[in-house]
């Protein structure tokens, strides 16, 4: 067995950890039942968070995949990778910089991946970064293949690639579903692994909730319709910035939706629709919950359990028709905000002595109620950068050190926060200081048709956004995509909103005026200072009394 560092971890009685597994899901915001959520079923995922810390105000860097697995995996920002669309390879364009699996690697363990980790194509090299960050070649579900070709049956028969695509599996190709073969693979490297002592990190990446809602079409009866409801905030907000907006073109381009004739950019979906993207959403989420629920049972079977640390997250989150939006593109926290939750044998839940299971599959098509209490929540606000340093530390390994603010440095280091303290001290308070940074680029003032993926040289405008406790802070600033640079003083438009007054970010109360007598104010500030502390005196600056005004 593989002896952990003698850490705070050993003391609490961890004394062995043999196995490292990370859960990634695409496109999946905080739509469970253990964040809140009282429409969804997703047992599985409740049961692993009652034995989980979870943290309930996590972000990602940048609402889209590759820019985010790639932030995420290196712990670096979008601004140091210069990943900001799909076509690069951050070891080519930026930095060498290491990645989890590659430091979990280092020190001897065995890292596997199955599914979708890193973004597959250019941006990981055409190769999910091997052999730098697996053991093995990584594993994609040979299903995959038909996701975006014409498999979804239409009202007249014929086959079309639809946005809304539930299939009897017993028809599709091989009789499955790509995140089905994965979780058929991750048993199987599970099961490979069980009596052996070396230490092991499996990475497994579901593709759902992910467009095309190509899933199992049982799971639709888990939501009839009928009971579905629209968002209360489903009309572009007057005061949202057109920069802002992102026109959803991946949802249009889809055959059932392009039926629809709907007026670019801001034309409404029919209400009917949108009640059933909803459905099949949420069903998404249910067919993807049971693949978890396979892959944690197995972690029972196989007497693995006791000495396994889970991690699981999204790469961010999806609009189900607020602000009048649908898919990811913004900086909004329907976007940006993800699922986070670290299971930790005989730190988060006591070790199974008894031999009892742990995570016994539930079924979610069992009428039979399943309620879960999260006992270990934290509340403020986390990032996804901060997961890097703190699974190295909760495994027993050195966390990587802080990068400096100029991070180009190819040296290990990490631009997140080790979150390692908040397992050994209860959350007493908020903390207002705590904050998320994320981006998005654009190519133009109004949305055009690339303004949701654009291609690194159209990008003109960078919108930075701050999340705290209180509000949530974005300004669009102009970009140069040939140095990199973004000019603070070229502003096309900011966002300010105050949260306990308007969770749902629809009312800006930022004003032009208030930013220019703010920025002369700010004019002395050094022009080395970096632009996330710049941002954040700023928003001292505009938020000074608007807590004691709500």
């Amino acid at each position: 067995m593989y002896r952990c560092f003698q850490t705070w971890l050993l003391l609490l009685g961890f004394h062995t950890l043999t196995v490292a597994v990370l859960t990634r899901r695409d496109d999946l915001r905080t739509s469970l039942g253990c964040y809140g959520d009282s429409l969804v079923k997703s047992p599985n995922i409740d049961q692993l968070a009652s034995k989980s810390q979870v943290f309930l105000n996590a972000y990602a860097q940048q609402s889209v995949c590759a820019p985010s697995r790639t932030s995420i995996l290196t712990s670096r920002r979008p601004d140091t990778t210069r990943l900001y669309d799909f076509k690069s390879y951050w070891r080519v364009h930026s930095g060498n910089y290491t990645t989890m699996p590659q430091y979990f690697k280092s020190k001897g363990y065995l890292t596997m991946s199955v599914g979708k980790v890193f973004h597959p194509g250019i941006a990981s090299n055409h190769s999910d970064d091997y052999p730098y960050s697996w053991s093995i070649p990584a594993y994609h579900p040979a299903s995959f293949t038909y996701e975006k070709k014409k498999m979804c049956k239409g009202e007249d028969g014929k086959l079309h690639a639809n946005l809304l695509c539930a299939v009897n599996v017993t028809q599709q190709p091989g009789e499955t579903l790509p995140d089905m073969e994965s979780t058929d693979e991750a048993v199987r490297l599970l099961k490979s692994r069980a009596n052996d002592d070396n230490p092991f990190f499996l990475a497994v990446g579901f593709h759902k909730p992910h467009i095309p809602f190509r899933i199992p079409q049982e799971y639709l009866s888990l939501y009839p319709i009928e009971k579905m409801t629209l968002v209360p905030d489903p009309d572009v907000p007057k005061l949202l910035p057109p920069v802002a907006y992102n026109p959803w073109t991946d949802v249009r381009r889809r055959d059932d939706v392009q039926k629809l004739n709907i007026s670019f950019p801001y034309g409404p979906i029919p209400k009917d629709f949108q009640l059933g993207i909803r459905q099949h959403y949420y069903a998404a989420v249910s067919y993807m919950d049971a693949q978890v629920g396979r892959l944690l049972s197995a972690l029972d079977e196989l007497r693995l359990s006791d000495s396994t640390l889970v991690v699981f997250t999204s790469d961010h989150g999806w609009s189900l028709g607020e602000h009048g939006e649908w898919a990811k593109y913004s900086n909004f926290d329907v976007t940006t905000r993800v699922p986070l939750m670290f299971h930790v044998p005989g730190v988060t839940a006591r070790r199974n002595w008894r031999g009892e299971s742990t995570f016994p599959f539930i079924d979610a098509f069992n009428k039979s109620q399943h309620s879960f209490k999260n006992d270990k929540v934290i509340k403020n606000v986390v990032e996804l950068v901060d997961v890097f340093p703190t699974i190295s530390y909760m495994a027993g390994l050195r966390a990587p050190k802080p990068c400096p603010d100029v991070s180009f440095q190819e040296e290990l280091c990490t631009e997140g926060d080790n979150l390692a303290y908040t397992f050994r001290h209860p959350e007493r308070r908020e903390n207002e200081e705590a904050v998320s940074f994320s981006q998005y680029p654009r190519p133009a003032d109004t949305p055009q048709e690339n303004s949701d993926l654009p291609d690194l040289k159209d990008i003109k405008i960078m919108g930075y956004s701050l999340r705290t406790w209180d509000y949530r802070y974005t300004l669009w600033l102009g970009f140069n995509p040939n140095t990199f640079q973004v000019n603070v003083t070229d502003v096309h438009a900011g966002e300010l909103y105050i949260l306990a007054s308007d969770p749902g970010q629809d009312d800006n109360v930022y004003s032009d005026s208030d930013h220019s007598v703010m920025m002369t104010k700010m004019a002395s500030l050094p022009p080395t200072m970096s632009l996330q502390m710049r941002m954040k005196l700023q928003l001292l600056y505009l938020s000074a009394g608007r807590k004691r005004k709500v």
